[in-house]
């Protein structure tokens, strides 16, 4: 598929950079998308005691306060507590194309209050941030979206097709995945010509300039596996005597050491090519170099010291999660530690496991894939990325245009999706799906899934804006 020649060059603006941000909301939609911010940011919506269903009334309430019609706007999932808002824009009667799918999870990773600074679930203006758990990943974007619907809807817009607005559950993980939900069971409600996803991609900044603004082209295999090792266990006096933590200890010490082979595809290719007019020096003459045939290996090395450039450029995985023993007395009888791999495109779960045993190099330590669902099961051991969606000029040229209105003269660059995202389901069901965002978060300060989680104030209006703009002027034509 010739994606990426045509992606870039319809999307690289400019070598160099001149942008400054720009926000003209007036100060009423200002105050709404704080209230939708902070409302959602103070709803647990956590795996483990959150609920989605308490958000997704919360925003339901909020388009029928605006006027969108009860019919247009459901709440449904498969449980209690797995919740997921599907509303309706209505465009235009005689419309004849297919709809706008607009996704954006609800769930947040897990939070404990004794790591953070603040509570991670209450919203907390301080020097110039925004902090609470979901403000990257990714409540900032869901209230940017329900914020442009209601502004839209208070204009009296009118698109010229209808957009769908689903806000799901499960993305960061359990067994309720809103968007596969809705794909097998609710096709209608979301079945859309092609999707948009702000989960992925999104504007890059260093120290709040603009450098950036990334649309993920392709993205990386989600897998956990499990590591574990059994044995009769024993009285501690006995130390000599084999021991489960040891060897799972050193089994993790030899994955900490092992780098997987570098690799580049054409949307990793296509990304250091356009990366490298942006850039200087050193760091520029690198991604020029391993480009080459061969590589340059001294440049791999010295990019693959960059944690984002070393996962764009290899399958990585990390230790996440360790339980190990049964008594302060005993020698352990089982240990057990889950590592999370994401996966390059192109190769799948089972070569992964393969790779981890050689890795491990202990037949006492069974490597096993864990499933969707946290069983270990070998099935989805074949699974692949999915192929990367075709290039849709409606998209690209709304996003041009709004980009050269608000940073004149960024470069659209097109990426890899380091982690994953929804993007994989929807593409899966045949609705292209393309990730960016408008909320600049400096390459230095990505907090998403750690402590003290925060985005700029400012930042976090100028990403409003921008969802506001891109939408109006892609269904305004």
């Amino acid at each position: 598929m010739k994606l990426l020649p045509a992606f870039l060059s319809v999307g690289l603006v400019a070598a160099t950079v001149h942008a400054q941000q720009v926000v003209t909301m007036d100060t009423s939609s200002r105050q709404l998308a704080r209230d939708i911010f902070k409302q959602l940011i103070e709803i647990n919506t956590t795996d483990s005691v959150g609920s989605t269903t308490v958000a997704a009334e919360a925003m339901r309430q909020r388009l029928l306060d605006a006027g969108f019609p009860a019919q247009d706007v459901v709440v449904l999932g498969p449980n209690e507590r797995k919740g997921n808002m599907v509303a309706r824009y209505r465009g235009k009667a005689d419309s004849t194309k297919k709809p706008v799918l607009i996704i954006g999870h609800l769930d947040v990773v897990e939070a404990k209050r004794e790591d953070w600074t603040t509570d991670p679930f209450v919203f907390t203006e301080k020097d110039a941030y925004f902090y609470g758990r979901g403000t990257q990943d990714m409540k900032e974007s869901d209230a940017a979206s329900v914020t442009t619907f209601i502004r839209l809807k208070r204009e009296g817009f009118v698109p010229d097709r209808d957009v769908i607005l689903a806000l799901t559950a499960d993305e960061e993980g359990g067994k309720s995945n809103g968007v596969d939900w809705l794909v097998k069971n609710h096709r209608e409600l979301i079945d859309a010509g092609f999707v948009l996803n702000a989960d992925a991609g999104g504007l890059n900044t260093k120290k709040g300039k603009p450098v950036n603004i990334g649309v993920e082209a392709t993205e990386k295999l989600y897998a956990d596996y499990q590591f574990t090792v059994t044995n009769p266990g024993g009285h501690s006096s006995l130390p000599k005597r084999d021991n489960a933590i040891y060897h799972l200890a050193n089994a993790l010490v030899r994955l900490d050491q092992y780098q997987f082979p570098f690799e580049l595809n054409v949307v990793t290719r296509g990304y250091f090519e356009a990366m490298a007019k942006v850039e200087r020096g050193q760091l520029s003459t690198d991604m020029q170099a391993v480009l080459k045939t061969p590589p340059d290996a001294a440049a791999v090395a010295r990019l693959s010291e960059s944690p984002l450039y070393n996962s764009t450029m290899r399958t990585t995985c990390v230790a996440t999660m360790v339980q190990a023993g049964h008594a302060s007395n005993a020698l352990p009888q089982r240990a057990e530690a889950n590592v999370n791999c994401r996966i390059l495109p192109g190769h799948t779960p089972g070569e992964v496991r393969a790779e981890l045993t050689k890795v491990v190099a202990d037949p006492k330590v069974e490597v096993k894939l864990v499933n969707d669902a946290g069983a270990l099961s070998d099935r989805g051991e074949n699974e692949m990325s999915v192929t990367p969606p075709p290039l849709n000029e409606e998209v690209f040229s709304a996003l041009r245009t709004v980009v050269g209105q608000m940073w004149p003269g960024l470069p659209i660059v097109p990426e890899m999706e380091t982690g994953a995202s929804d993007s994989k389901i929807t593409m899966a069901a045949g609705m292209p799906s393309y990730g960016f965002s408008g909320m600049g978060i400096d390459s230095d300060d990505v907090r998403a899934h750690g402590r003290d989680e925060r985005i700029g104030v400012e930042s976090f209006y100028t990403g409003v804006e921008f969802n506001y703009r891109f939408l109006k002027t892609l269904t305004g034509q």
